[in-house]
């Protein structure tokens, strides 16, 4: 067993520049053969809170992103290493001002669908209007809740008008939430309706069903993506010891998501001929949140309380076998802006310290509250690690904790709704700047659906960030936001994650496949000796 541990460069201080310009191919491998099978514990079930699971108007989580990542097109996009958004779609892109309020980009020509319709600017005026339009709830529309308008000048050039400056902006193009959808294909006012997709990316949807999802070359991509396979097969496991199982025997090349912490142990450890377990750096976040207009965790002396008491380091030893990482901020670490603001309130967990907070509020002990967690979306230690924080707290003696398990799909709209007091919930960013990690959380129409409102963050910081395209410039501001929000703790950061992947010593490009900000880049995949 060969372990190799992937550090990919460092974020960049400056992401923007004022215009953006294709890269060129990336080149390398060969594509061909027979299909790279990926195991991985997501599913992808048609239902009645994911009515459209690929729908871009709707669809907003890594799963599923995962999969529309390979196969529409957005203007702007990733490349294979780096924090600066290059050309996808578009043939350049960029600022007509310097209040960073009017974005434009020219469409390249010649560009098609996978069902061979031709892609131009109006579709995506289409796309972003039809996104707004939706608003689905507890989708991505909250991305572009500051895009005042879009218009289509012609064929191929797009202009959009934003309400207030946002250096972000080009960032929020780069994500599924902007993927460029068929005007002829997709309603404008409602939701597509089951698993299928029609889109302009490296692959064509082939074939979905509950076991597996295929994703075959599509022979109308004209993208600047260089392919290293020609087709796909996502297998989905119910269970990550049955993916682990399927590696070993060969059914599958490669083990994605989600790896568990004892198998990551158990893979580095074994001397498993043929196989690699590969790390990199991640910037997944795991986190508490809270009903602030709960009537026991709506007092921020509750909320403070449970924040001195966390012991995240033994989370991270006791669930997580070491593989994540203890966080004491919203903002991961490895971008500029973080700053460890929970260490620097709360310092280590102290049960004399949280007693003192909720004297001071006047709150009888014990404080009976319930934590939520779901039991089928973030791997098999999410359970672990609520038994773990309900021992912590209980063993404070100032809490009497109980943990609930739902399911995924009636977890996340009950979560929106507001109906759990304390939720347990994760985040993959949907780029790599601090903004992500803010705005989405607290501005209006948050994508937590919560009531916290602090205007300084929403109202000051946030607007101050967006103004300024050195990206740089804003450690400042989002350090203030830090700490303002480990001051209230509407939400409690527990831990920061590293990604794996295993497969077959045959595979190649997996150290490309996962990107720090989890985009899942299975083109990158091929299948020959490695030197």
């Amino acid at each position: 067993m060969n372990r190799r541990t992937v550090v990919l460069p460092a974020l960049a201080a400056g992401l923007l520049t004022p215009l953006l310009a294709g890269c060129g191919s990336e080149k390398g491998g060969s594509a061909g053969g027979d299909a790279i099978v990926v195991g991985t514990t997501d599913h992808f079930a048609v239902g009645k809170n994911a009515p459209a699971p690929f729908d871009p108007a709707a669809a907003y989580d890594v799963a599923a992103w995962g999969v529309m990542r390979n196969t529409f097109q957005t203007l702007l996009r990733f490349p294979r290493t780096g924090t600066t958004p290059v050309t996808d779609a578009a043939g350049e892109c960029g600022f007509l001002d310097a209040n960073n309020e009017q974005y434009r980009c020219t469409v390249r020509k010649g560009q098609t669908f996978s069902n061979g319709h031709t892609l131009d600017a109006e579709d995506v005026e289409f796309s972003l209007r039809r996104l707004k339009r939706i608003n689905h709830k507890g989708g991505p529309a909250v991305l572009f809740s500051n895009l005042a308008g879009v218009r289509a000048n012609g064929k191929n050039e797009v202009v959009f008008r934003l309400k207030k400056p946002d250096a972000t902006f080009p960032y929020k193009l780069t994500t599924p939430a902007a993927a460029i959808v068929d005007s002829e294909t997709y309603p404008a006012d409602s939701l597509t309706k089951g698993d299928q997709l029609t889109g302009s990316g490296p692959y064509a949807l082939e074939h979905i069903d509950a076991k597996s999802a295929v994703l075959a070359k599509n022979p109308h991509y004209s993208g600047r993506l260089k392919l290293h396979n020609s087709r796909i097969e996502l297998r989905f496991f119910d269970r990550a010891e049955g993916m682990e199982k399927a590696l070993k025997s060969g059914d599958i090349d490669v083990m994605g998501r989600t790896i568990s912490p004892d198998q990551v142990s158990r893979l580095d450890e074994a001397q498993d001929k043929g196989i690699e377990l590969v790390q990199q750096p991640g910037q997944e976040i795991r986190y508490l949140a809270f009903d602030t207009d709960d009537g026991t965790v709506g007092k921020k002396a509750v909320r403070q309380a449970i924040a001195r008491l966390v012991d995240r380091k033994k989370i991270v030893r006791d669930a997580y076998d070491r593989s994540t990482e203890p966080l004491y901020s919203i903002v991961p670490a490895g971008l500029p802006a973080h700053r460890n603001s929970f260490f620097n309130k709360y310092g280590d967990p102290s049960k004399a310290a949280a007693e003192r907070t909720l004297h001071a509020a006047g709150i009888d002990k014990p404080v009976k509250l319930t934590l939520t967690y779901t039991t089928d979306h973030y791997g098999d230690a999410t359970a672990e690690e609520f038994a773990a924080l309900k021992k912590q707290l209980n063993d404070s003696g100032l809490f009497d904790v109980r943990i609930k398990g739902v399911k995924w799909d009636r977890f996340r709209p009950a979560a929106t709704d507001g109906k759990y007091q304390v939720f347990g919930y994760g985040w993959y960013p949907d780029f790599p700047d601090a903004d992500n990690f803010v705005a989405p959380f607290f501005e209006k129409d948050n994508f937590l659906g919560s009531p916290y409102t602090n205007r300084e963050i929403r109202d000051e910081l946030v607007p101050r960030t967006r103004r300024q395209t050195e990206r740089s410039a804003t450690t400042g501001a989002f350090g203030r936001a830090q700490d303002i929000v480990a001051e209230d703790v509407p939400i409690l950061p527990l831990w920061q994650g590293k990604q794996y992947l295993a497969a077959r010593d045959d595979i190649t490009g997996v150290e490309w496949t996962l990107n720090s900000s989890s985009v899942l880049q299975l083109w990158e995949l091929g299948r020959g000796q490695t030197d």
